[in-house]
């Protein structure tokens, strides 16, 4: 029994050291996404990166003799999942980039936690305690302070690359809040390798619609050092190392150590990018990553124990 004890704060502690690189991995995905964009147009990008992803989880099952099976009853689910955490999310968030500051776009983004946390309400019937309420008020005065210095003509009149990333934030959080009311009976190794896939052949027939066939040409070093880390750093790697992860921690622990990806995403787009946040910049980010903390907290982790 004390060998499986001492086991198990083992596994817990390497989980937790797999959840450190994978912030670090997914957080400087943002400047190799920014950088990666100088050279390649945003639907080829996210075929290729959803593509390889894809892949990688599919061969990742393989190995590992996991079921791919998906019940009839749970394939629509699985394609609106698809759609809506993989496909749109994605494609939002490489066109907000195009038209937005990096730290800026991964700051909107990272209100998503609100946004689920709201339409839970209004979908699931989920209950707000008094740190969600808070954590609700923090999200939206820090979204407040970002956008308050943009909105000149009117909220239609905000630059592109801003409405892009709200819409990234709230298709991921109406993809989360689905994904719950359908409680898909499946692997989730299968259910993530299917909705990249669903996301590559959405990416996929965007490219062919608008773009034809990929022609990446004669590519600066910078660019194809940052492609590479796309394709198989911040989504091959990143993917496998995620479902190390949620194989080992509760939900809640692995939901609040992605909290460290737009940290590092703000930090790496100031020292790789030379981007430099504005003061609104910064108070939005300390309220909204707040009220992200308050989000995601189990409930009644703050409450006071009685001595």
């Amino acid at each position: 029994m004390p060998s499986t004890s001492a086991q198990g704060r083992k596994d817990n502690a390497k989980a937790k050291l797999l959840l450190l690189v994978l912030g670090v991995l997914w957080g400087l995905n943002w400047p190799a996404v920014k950088v990666s964009l100088g050279g390649v147009s945003p639907w080829t990008l996210r075929s290729i990166g959803l593509g390889a992803a894809a892949c990688t989880l599919f061969l990742l099952a393989f190995a590992r003799g996991r079921s791919l099976y998906i019940d009839r009853r749970d394939r629509p689910h699985i394609v609106m999942t698809g759609l809506l955490n993989i496909a749109l999310f994605n494609i939002l968030l490489t066109f907000a980039q195009l038209g937005a500051a990096t730290s800026r776009v991964a700051i909107i983004t990272y209100s998503m936690p609100l946004w689920a946390t709201l339409f839970a309400r209004i979908a699931l019937g989920e209950k707000l305690d008094r740190v969600r309420g808070i954590g609700l008020a923090f999200g939206a005065g820090g979204l407040a302070v970002l956008i308050a210095p943009l909105i000149g003509g009117g909220l239609l009149n905000l630059p592109h690359g801003i409405l892009y990333a709200l819409a990234a934030a709230l298709t991921w959080a109406a993809g989360t809040v689905y994904t719950k009311w359908a409680r898909v009976n499946a692997e989730p190794l299968a259910i993530a390798a299917w909705q990249l896939l669903i996301g590559a052949l959405v990416a996929l027939a965007g490219l062919l619609s608008f773009e034809g066939w990929p022609h990446l040409g004669a590519l600066q070093l910078t660019v194809m050092v940052a492609l590479a880390y796309h394709i198989f750093f911040g989504m091959a790697a990143a993917y496998i190392l995620w479902f190390e992860i949620i194989a080992r921690l509760p939900a809640g622990v692995a939901a609040l150590g992605t909290l460290l990806v737009p940290v590092v995403g703000v930090s790496s787009a100031v020292l790789l990018l030379g981007e430099r946040p504005s003061m609104p910049d910064l108070l939005g980010f300390a309220l909204i990553f707040g009220a992200a903390v308050c989000v995601l907290l189990p409930a009644g982790a703050l409450r006071l124990r009685r001595v």
